[in-house]
């Protein structure tokens, strides 16, 4: 009798686990497909009036992390290369001691971008915020997405559900550590999940504001 519950018990687990594997691997198959035929290099891309550019990780000076200043120096790639004309910086800035946009600005001014061309987005706490202020705070329409390829589905996709066309260019000017890659690679699958649960389930709304035209 304990043997057939133990198999019972067995059997159920592993269907249990299959599904859970499923919801969890799933969207972010869904999102890669999408990012596939709209991820372009710098040279590739069509010229588009915005360039954004996510947060990421600071150093402990506030400057921009290697993650981030990867994303900027693309950035700046673009510009210089006459595809986009404003480059809109959103990121974290909970924290005086925390901000992320102005860790952007200040690598981009160092390597002659206008500062008439740089427009801050202090409330890009996440993902999901950066692409629907874009939208909604910042009235962008179209854009080139500036992030890594671990990143860059989640990105495409969302931006793309909240009304901005968006197409993406890698930032891949440094070497990063195959741990480091497998790391953010394995929180990206569960980064997607929440992504896609908020966007279908719960819409969380993100700090709002007056509206800000990119002009």
């Amino acid at each position: 009798m304990l043997k057939k519950i133990f198999r019972w018990i067995w059997r159920f687990a592993l269907v249990l686990s299959f599904f859970v594997a499923l919801g969890l691997f799933s969207p972010r198959f869904v999102m890669w497909m999408y990012a596939l035929p709209r991820t372009f290099t710098v040279d590739e891309v069509q010229p588009t009036r915005v360039g954004i550019v996510f947060g990421a990780g600071l150093r402990q000076d506030g400057s921009a992390g290697p993650v981030l200043s990867d994303r900027v120096e693309t950035a700046v790639q673009l510009y210089e290369a006459g595809k986009v004309d404003k480059l809109l910086m959103s990121g974290d800035n909970s924290s005086v001691y925390y901000n992320e946009p102005a860790a952007m600005r200040q690598y981009a001014l160092e390597r002659g971008v206008a500062d008439e061309d740089i427009v801050l987005d202090y409330a890009g706490r996440r993902t999901y915020d950066t692409c629907y202020r874009a939208k909604h705070i910042f009235g962008v329409d179209e854009a080139i997405l500036i992030t890594q390829d671990f990143h860059m589905p989640r990105s495409l996709t969302l931006c793309s559900w909240f009304g901005v066309k968006s197409v993406g260019v890698e930032a891949d000017n440094r070497y990063f550590l195959k741990r480091s890659r497998a790391w953010w690679n394995f929180r990206e699958t569960f980064a997607v999940f929440q992504a896609a649960w908020d966007v279908l389930f719960t819409q969380p709304m993100p700090i709002l504001g007056e509206m800000e035209p990119i002009e």
